[in-house]
């Protein structure tokens, strides 16, 4: 496996590597991301650690090996590597340790029920790292998380994400807008480092993820989308109903607050991670399975399949040389990825 293609990632950035809960005090969890072969696990007092996994003596997976206590041991030869990297212990001959004999570590973060890896050779900056904290607010059984893995470019799915208008030919009725959405060029905002794309609309009845928490369910209602993609590939979405006169927003509308964020595995494959927290039924844990199970079914049955295709159609050319014709509903998709590709050049 490659371990570096220059050029074709944002690099110096923080990306999901697993979600918190992969992680333990006895196992090794392997995952390739970037090109990158990366060993993970937790040492006994509970810090995620992640380091190369390849052995610098005859490049064995050091996954292959086994633990002992916060220490990984080479099936090959029995060099012995902590979470930082260092050989700590050498069975042959005299004993000493090579100076060469390093494993590369690489900086992790655990925030908002995600461990975030910073792959880059740059200096790991924790202010790159989105703030996703309503995640952590509320009742646990308010929030759910799941994986999944595609054989797809990761910029598809990002893609796929930012222009929603895809919900009322794609998805079941569950999430229709009854064709409300497809007509609507969204708001755009923009910085720097920021697309944010925002839909409002009415509705009858509401969505049915909604519905039947107003107060006249069968009845109209106003609803929004609003979705702001961060660097390198983080879909930060909100979505709600109401049937009042209040503000389209988390805090007045029957809603949830969710996080869709991808890995590049490799240059066609990709990890897929989504978390999603609402304000209503918090404290049904049966409630949340329901939610989380069907929105991951809905998303490997019906949105995956669907970008495998894209990807072994596209066959590896590059998504604007294909010359794709472009339409209302692609403003957001387009500004992300042209975005994206202007930070990966600088920092080229």
């Amino acid at each position: 496996m490659l371990q570096k293609s220059p050029g074709i990632f944002l690099e110096n950035a923080w990306y999901v590597a697993a979600l918190s809960t992969d992680l333990n005090e006895t196992d090794l969890l392997p995952r390739t991301l970037l090109n990158r072969n990366v060993l993970m696990y937790r040492t006994q007092n509970g810090e995620a650690v992640a380091i190369r996994d390849r052995c610098p003596h005859r490049f064995v997976p050091l996954h292959l090996g086994k633990r002992e206590g916060d220490e990984v041991v080479c099936p090959y030869h029995g060099l012995r590597f902590n979470g930082s990297g260092t050989c700590t212990h050498n069975p042959h001959g005299n004993k000493l340790i090579p100076k060469a004999a390093k494993v590369r570590s690489y900086p992790v973060l655990e925030r908002y029920g995600f461990v975030w890896i910073w792959l880059g050779d740059g200096e790991a900056d924790e202010s790159l790292l989105p703030d996703y904290s309503p995640l952590d607010i509320g009742h646990e059984n308010a929030v759910a998380y799941t994986y999944m893995h595609t054989a797809a470019n990761y910029e598809l799915i990002v893609d796929n994400v930012m222009d929603l208008s895809h919900i009322d030919h794609l998805h079941g009725e569950i999430i229709s807008t009854r064709g409300k959405l497809s007509p609507i060029t969204p708001v755009l905002r923009e910085t720097d480092t920021r697309v944010s794309a925002r839909w409002e609309w009415e509705q009858t009845p509401a969505m049915l993820i909604f519905n039947q928490f107003l107060p006249k369910p069968e009845d109209e209602a106003r609803h929004f989308f609003d979705i702001t993609w961060a660097p390198p590939a983080n879909i930060q979405l909100s979505v709600g109903a109401t049937q009042t006169n209040g503000a389209l927003d988390l805090e007045n509308c029957i809603a949830q607050y969710d996080l869709h964020t991808v890995t590049p595995e490799t240059e066609t494959t990709t990890h897929y991670w989504f978390a999603t927290r609402r304000n209503h039924l918090v404290e049904d844990a049966n409630f949340n399975k329901i939610k989380i199970d069907a929105m991951h079914d809905a998303f490997a049955n019906e949105d995956l399949p669907l970008l495998e295709a894209v990807e072994k159609e596209m066959d590896g050319d590059e998504f604007f040389s294909l010359s794709p014709v472009l339409m209302s509903n692609d403003i957001a998709p387009v500004k992300v990825r042209r975005l994206l590709r202007q930070l990966i050049e600088q920092q080229s």
